[in-house]
């Protein structure tokens, strides 16, 4: 008789079972590391995995309190999904009290997260690994950034995930102290300062969790390919140097990748509950018109079917989403294409929100531009409304407007940086390429000329408009999925188990 065939089991280490939106503001701010689309990336690579058969598990802290469905649903979904998918004896609830009565997946207070952070790596080393006993262990952002080290020790293949930067330090006198055998492996954690013995290391020299992430694993990646590339570069001061040595060394070694997210697949308009009239590639202008129409009455603008209509999906955060560009040039925009009729939407929270309706109340124009808190209804009836995007970003880990609104027809003007570098490319209609408009130059010159170009496209035959348009809807239904990222992951797993996931 021949050995059956092993079929390499995968277990995905992820903390976080939901994320709120950046554009909601300061309560997504108020989570001390929140992982954007960390989630949602997790709930669909697991199903994606379990509907091509591997053998896969999922390890989450035992939020009870959330799980029991005490949470507003925005905070739950991801979570019921996660459940949904996973049998029982594939999902592993790391149990302790300092997550039972939590509210949220993150406490106020930055030590409490440490705590929390060190309760649930402790369940995964002591408990969860020993019982799963996997080929391969996936973990995600700084909450995992111990288990990669004792993944190495153990010589089990790990897959290191950053979907944020945020980083916190403890010492291995508190490491152990919380339950973790740190003296193990502590040889693969990275510390503040150089390490060579463990007698002296370990009550003064903190170990920094997320670089320990990415120093130990076997493989990383960031959220998009762009992001990693210009961190390597140097272009953003805000990663420490640390990071982006250690980050650098393994995308020299040929072991960093980015993979994108992907959208919530809620964001469909075709099937969009939210929208008064729902439409697909072929039937979105008469449908978008009409979709125009019910948001201007709702909002209080200008019942105008023909105007263009630009939206503001992200936070309005003046250090990385570039709202200040567009405030520079603000009523400039508005009476240059005042004509045309030009309308502008912000969906979104956030510190710029005020000087937006200042500028609106000073000139009188709140009948052409609506400043609105985030509300997801609204959000999802802006996108089936306007005509354009707007997303400046100064830097953009992955971003997800930009894929949403190609999805709904309304195409993205960015900032030629990270995530928007990679999923949009400027518009030529002549060549039938293109799904945006990109500006290189960070000033509020360069995105006055894409919004100059995206009037320029406007202004275009309305039978050269829906051709355009319903290309890039087309391709970035193919494009911007669940699906296709869960299929990089996989090519990445089977790339690190030098053999096939499935067998």
């Amino acid at each position: 008789m021949t050995a059956a065939k092993h079929t390499p089991r995968v277990l995905i280490v992820t903390p976080e079972v939901t994320y709120l939106p950046d554009r909601m503001g300061s309560l997504s701010q108020y989570l001390t590391a929140k992982a954007g689309g960390l989630a949602d990336v997790s709930a669909a690579l697991i199903h994606a995995l379990f509907e091509q058969g591997a053998d896969v598990h999922v390890a989450l802290p035992d939020y009870r309190s959330i799980f029991s469905d005490r949470l507003a649903p925005f905070l739950r979904k991801e979570q019921r999904m996660i459940r949904t998918i996973m049998p029982d004896d594939r999902l592993h609830l790391a149990q302790d009290r300092a997550f039972f009565y939590l509210n949220r997946v993150y406490s106020a207070y930055g030590r409490e997260n440490t705590k929390l952070s060190l309760a649930f790596q402790r369940e995964v080393i002591n408990n969860i690994v020993p019982r799963v006993r996997p080929d391969l262990i996936h973990c995600n952002d700084w909450m995992t950034g111990l288990i990669p080290a004792m993944s190495r020790r153990m010589e089990i293949p790990c897959l290191f995930t950053i979907h944020n930067i945020h980083t916190v330090k403890s010492t291995l006198a508190e490491i152990e102290d919380r339950g973790i055998d740190a003296a193990y492996f502590w040889e693969n954690l990275f510390y503040e300062n150089m390490a060579f013995e463990y007698e002296e290391t370990r009550e003064s020299n903190p170990v920094d969790f997320l670089v320990s992430g990415v120093f130990a694993a076997h493989f990383v990646n960031t959220v998009s390919q762009t992001f990693l590339e210009e961190i390597v570069a140097g272009r953003h001061g805000f990663v420490e140097n640390h990071l982006r040595q250690e980050l650098t060394n393994k995308y020299n070694a040929g072991c960093a990748v980015g993979i994108l997210n992907a959208p919530d697949p809620a964001f469909n308009p075709s099937q969009d509950r939210h929208l008064t009239f729902p439409y697909g590639p072929e039937d979105h202008p008469a449908k978008k018109r009409k979709n125009k129409l019910a948001l201007q009455n709702r909002l209080g603008l200008v019942a105008d079917k023909k105007a263009p209509m630009f939206f503001w999906p992200s936070r309005l955060d003046p250090i990385q989403k570039g709202c200040q560009l567009l405030a520079d040039i603000f009523y400039n925009v508005i009476s240059e294409f005042w004509e045309d009729g030009l309308q502008v939407v912000f969906v979104a929270n956030g510190d710029y929100q005020s000087v937006f309706r200042d500028i609106v109340h000073f000139h009188g124009i709140q009948n052409r531009v609506a400043a609105c808190d985030f509300s997801e209804e609204l959000e999802h009836q802006a996108y089936g409304a306007a005509d354009f995007v707007l997303m400046p970003s100064l830097f953009e880990p992955c971003g997800l407007p930009q894929m949403i609104g190609s999805l709904y027809g309304a195409l993205p003007i960015v900032h030629d940086t990270g995530g928007l570098h990679d999923t949009v490319r400027h518009l030529d209609p002549d060549s039938d390429s293109g799904n945006g408009f990109v500006f290189e130059t960070y000033d509020s010159g360069g995105l006055y000329w894409a919004i100059r170009q995206a009037m320029g496209f406007f202004r275009l035959p309305a039978s050269t408009r829906k051709k355009q348009i319903s290309r890039i809807m087309n391709q970035a239904t193919e494009t911007f999925t669940h699906g296709v990222n869960a299929r990089q992951y996989i090519e990445l797993y089977e790339k690190m188990l030098r053999r096939p996931l499935l067998v």
